[in-house]
């Protein structure tokens, strides 16, 4: 059952969550952005998952049920935007990259370490007005809102036979088979089920199931799996071609978004 909370729009903080963890299903009546500054989350919906490392936020507008999973130890930031600053951002949950302008001033914003602070009218403890929070916002979204969309989506299909397909990578992103093998597993032909791709999911077989292989890669490398290691379990051939891929869609080599995870963890 959806569980729905309803949080004031300026409301901010963190929720430190351990692997694999996650919150309930609910939705608010405000958008808001939610970043990992350790860690990676996922954000599901209806609509597919989204997955933020620390390179990027999570955007989720108002009314959107979803849920969020940690995929090793995972530093939850969130903030919540006034109706006038979310306008700015996407009507559709959304990835976007995070300059480091913007990854400071929402770890300035999300400082409060007992969950959630409400809104307040007088300074903060570090001197902090509420209209330096505004403010602060204002350059949050102002960053995001030069840099595009980011790939890191995975659509859910509609189609019986998609969901299925879909359901067998799910469960083994390091399967091999071709799209035309896995369509007599499903009973559908190869272009059928590349008309569907493209159709339902606005992607070729092959962008999807690398997108769900780098999901795959981000929790595992989290969790302190090498880089090798998570090439072979995630179904590529060789490192070579693992590294080029996953800095493709998520902006840095895996290795050094791994070392900056394990870094982060005992440092």
């Amino acid at each position: 059952m959806r569980e729905t909370r309803h949080l004031h729009p300026v409301e901010r903080g963190r929720i430190v969550l351990a692997h694999g963890q996650r919150l309930p299903t609910h939705a608010h009546d405000h958008g808001h952005l939610v970043y990992p500054a350790t860690g990676v989350l996922s954000v599901t919906t209806s609509g597919g998952t989204w997955i933020a490392p620390p390179t990027r936020v999570a955007w989720t507008p108002a009314a959107f049920a979803h849920h969020h999973t940690a995929h090793g130890d995972a530093d939850m930031r969130i903030l919540f935007l006034f109706d006038a600053l979310a306008a700015r951002l996407p009507a559709h949950p959304a990835v976007l990259t995070v300059s480091a302008l913007a990854r400071e001033a929402l770890l300035a914003l999300t400082a409060e370490e007992a969950g959630l602070a409400g809104p307040s009218t007088e300074a903060e403890p570090g001197g902090r007005t509420p209209e330096a929070v505004d403010r602060l916002q204002a350059v949050v979204v102002d960053e995001l809102t030069a840099a595009p969309e980011q790939p890191l989506h995975l659509p859910e299909p509609a189609d019986d036979r998609l969901r299925a397909l879909t359901g067998i990578l799910y469960a083994d992103p390091a399967n091999q088979q071709t799209l035309a093998e896995l369509g007599t597993r499903v009973g559908a032909s190869e272009r059928t089920l590349s008309r569907l791709f493209g159709q339902e999911l606005r992607m070729s077989f092959h962008q999807w199931r690398t997108q769900l292989r780098v999901h795959h890669a981000l929790a595992r490398l989290a969790a302190g799996k090498s880089v090798t290691d998570t090439a072979l379990a995630c179904g590529w051939a060789n490192a070579t071609s693992f590294i080029e891929a996953f800095t493709a869609l998520v902006g840095e080599t895996p290795g050094r978004y791994r070392n900056r995870q394990l870094h982060t963890e005992t440092g």
